[in-house]
């Protein structure tokens, strides 16, 4: 495959599912609905967001209360790497960015948690979808709700 041509690919990783599966479809068919798309494929950009935040929100709340100057030097780390290597590019220089202008609060988890959460909220507002309530991050991601529904 040339170069342009791998460039015109489109990226599973960078589109949502109907995106991605109009630009697939050759036929004037309707593309295949997410509903019944089999489990073992590839993610869309949906699904390795969804499934990225629920990793990055545990990681998150199973931080050390009290890490060593280790743990915190190597979690920031983390996030440093991990902002290279997503796989949707348009999200990882843009996570890229906010990282530059808001690096990680490694010192408590509350504070992780929270600087996760911020970040997460960054997010949601770009993408027109409800930002959620940081004082409730440990709760929705470590302990559970209070209501005792995830028990």
């Amino acid at each position: 495959m040339s170069r342009s041509e791998e460039e015109d690919k489109p990226c599973r990783a960078c589109s949502d599912f109907k995106t991605w599966a109009n630009k697939q479809s050759k036929s004037t068919l309707a593309p295949p609905s997410k509903t019944n798309t089999p489990k073992d494929c590839p993610l869309d950009k949906e699904d390795l967001g969804k499934s990225t935040w629920g990793f990055l929100h545990s990681m998150a709340g199973y931080y050390p209360d009290k890490p060593t100057k280790s743990q915190a030097e190597d979690m920031s780390k983390f996030f440093q790497i991990f902002a290279q290597f997503y796989p949707c590019e348009p999200c990882a220089l843009d996570f890229q960015e906010d990282i530059k202008k808001n690096p990680p609060k490694t010192k408590t988890q509350a504070e992780l948690a929270n600087w996760l959460c911020e970040r997460h909220n960054t997010v949601n507002i770009k993408l027109g979808k409800p930002v959620f309530d940081c004082s409730k991050v440990n709760e929705r991601w470590k302990e559970g709700w209070k209501d005792g529904s995830c028990d």
